[in-house]
């Protein structure tokens, strides 16, 4: 990949704004300030819930592996904080909508306020892609390996293409690096590569990469053209005077989209660190974590209900005399694993889902099952309720439509008590993700505001590439689709340029490129790599 040395020249670039403002005293120590008490915060919490659970740790090695694992976690949080910062503020910098300083800022807080209101579905969505086997042994050596290496390979990567200047997604890395673990987990046991990776998930991908980048270039041109022919105010289209910030109405339109862009940011981005940090906290203290605690009691009579009916939707489905299934949980695993339904499929599920109900309803509450118990259970429920998931997208298993929604209804009551995320990793997140958001954001903003178009950012410019970028997050969060809005608002910017013809920088678009297509390869050879360099030691 080229270097900054790549660029035009400083002098032959357009002239942007005054980015150079160093970070106060009083700034750097406010930063500290919250970062420790972060710290400590995180420790309080992790201290009362385990206290909570009336369980007294034999030895501080899970606590001295929790905080490594939550330091590297947070770490990615913050790197994708400070990488993706340019999707919010890169436009209303240049067209001087905002100060630097307080555009990162007010995205920050954006960000911040993103992750708290965020509901936690994508954080589970992304822990759903790794393989079965790896999240049901996530306390062992394996389960170590594989959240310490596709972190830490994520991490790697945004760092080098944020050293570079190049916006790259965050999300596309993360789901590379799921890949890598799982393509390497399946050879190292002897299994094809491929039978490791979730294909259909994979092909989603591929389609975003070649996809997103042209709706960016061709959204944002065409709203650009359109505007152009609607709004005839010839300063809407030329380079800002000086410092002069645009028209008032074009100014809160940059604004509003600046801050649309940040808190959908937090809201979906900040989700994915939490999904891995709960398979950490899982891990080290499944006592405290493996299952929801907070769950109010009468949830045990519900589960029992709705466990009745699931059984009886897979009895009618099997018919009169349904296989013998020596071992349901192996047999439903390898269904997980394979997607492909056999005769053991359903009779495994139906013993399943009647050990479970057997097991829970023992107990007034989930804050009651025995701290020995605790994994296990969490660990079939999140089976069933996999297995619920993919038959779900499967017309030929032969539950009906009322037996389809009954197992819906119990997978409800399955991720009520194992899919829940406490309100302190919430904060943490939240926290590292929005400081993360205020520091390191110069290089890709530079690149995106003066590098991939040869004359200066207009208001109309920036207006039509970030209400594309905000439009098109909000699309994607609705309807499930994994499009990067960094790709996005980086080809609109050069669709707008286009559009007017001001001419593109040649150099910074293939750079820009290539960094896209080799992002999901080069995360999952990081990660596969560190995943069994980190086997070996673990």
């Amino acid at each position: 990949m080229p270097s900054d040395a790549t660029f035009p020249p400083s002098e032959t670039r357009p002239r942007g704004p005054h980015l150079d403002r160093p970070m106060s005293p009083v700034t750097i120590l406010a930063f500290g300030a919250v970062i420790a008490c972060t710290i400590l915060f995180i420790a309080y919490s992790v201290y009362a819930d385990v206290n909570a659970t009336g369980a007294t740790p034999t030895t501080w090695l899970p606590f001295m592996l929790l905080f490594v694992a939550l330091l590297i976690a947070l770490g990615f949080e913050f790197v994708n904080g400070f990488h993706d910062t340019a999707n919010a503020v890169a436009t209303v910098i240049y067209t001087h909508a905002l100060p630097a300083h307080v555009a990162v800022v007010w995205s920050g807080v954006f960000n911040f306020l993103g992750v708290l209101v965020s509901t936690g579905a994508v954080a589970f969505g992304i822990v759903s892609l790794l393989p079965v086997e790896l999240i049901l042994q996530v306390g062992s050596a394996s389960g170590f390996a594989m959240v310490f290496a596709l972190l830490i390979a994520a991490t790697l990567w945004n760092l080098g293409t944020w050293w570079l200047g190049l916006p790259a997604s965050s999300s596309h890395t993360l789901i590379g690096s799921i890949i890598g673990v799982g393509v390497a987990n399946a050879m190292m046991h002897g299994a094809s590569g491929t039978s490791g990776v979730d294909w259909e998930q994979a092909i989603k991908i591929g389609k975003s990469l070649l996809i997103s980048p042209l709706v960016g270039f061709g959204a944002a041109a065409l709203l650009f053209l359109a505007a152009r022919a609607v709004i005839k105010n010839p300063a809407l289209y030329k380079e800002p005077e000086g410092n002069k910030p645009p028209p008032l109405w074009i100014r809160g339109l940059l604004i509003l989209t600046c801050t649309g862009v940040s808190f959908a940011h937090g809201s979906n981005d900040g989700q994915k660190g939490m999904g891995l940090i709960m398979l950490i906290l899982i891990g080290t203290m499944p006592t405290a974590y493996a299952l929801n605690r907070a769950m109010p009691a009468d949830a045990i009579l519900s589960f029992v209900q709705t466990s009745d009916a699931a059984s009886a939707a897979l009895l009618r489905a099997t018919g009169t005399a349904p296989v013998a299934v020596v071992d349901p949980r192996a047999a439903l695993t390898d269904y997980v694993k394979t997607k492909t339904v056999t005769p053991e499929t359903l009779p495994a599920l139906e013993a399943v889902i009647g050990g479970l109900k057997t097991e829970v309803q023992q107990y007034d509450s989930l804050a009651q099952v025995p701290a020995a118990a605790v994994g296990n259970t969490r660990n079939q429920m999140y089976l069933a309720s996999e297995a619920i998931r993919h038959l779900s997208k499967n017309s030929a298993t032969g539950v009906d439509a009322d037996g389809m929604k009954a197992l819906g209804a119990y997978k409800s009551s399955l991720d009520s008590a194992t899919k829940f995320i406490p309100t302190w990793v919430k904060i943490a997140v939240a926290i590292a993700l929005g400081l993360g958001t205020m520091v390191g954001w110069k290089r890709i903003v530079v690149t995106v505001g003066e590098k991939i178009g040869k004359t200066h950012l207009t208001y109309a410019q920036g207006a039509s590439a970030e209400l594309v970028a905000m439009s098109t997050i909000a699309a994607a969060d609705m309807y499930g689709l994994p499009v990067s809005t960094t790709h996005v608002l980086s080809s609109g910017v050069a669709g707008t340029m286009a559009a007017n013809g001001s001419g593109l920088q040649w150099a910074t678009v293939r750079s820009l490129l290539l960094a896209w297509l080799l992002t999901l390869p080069a995360a999952m050879l990081l990660s596969g790599g560190l995943f069994f360099i980190f086997s070996m030691i673990f």
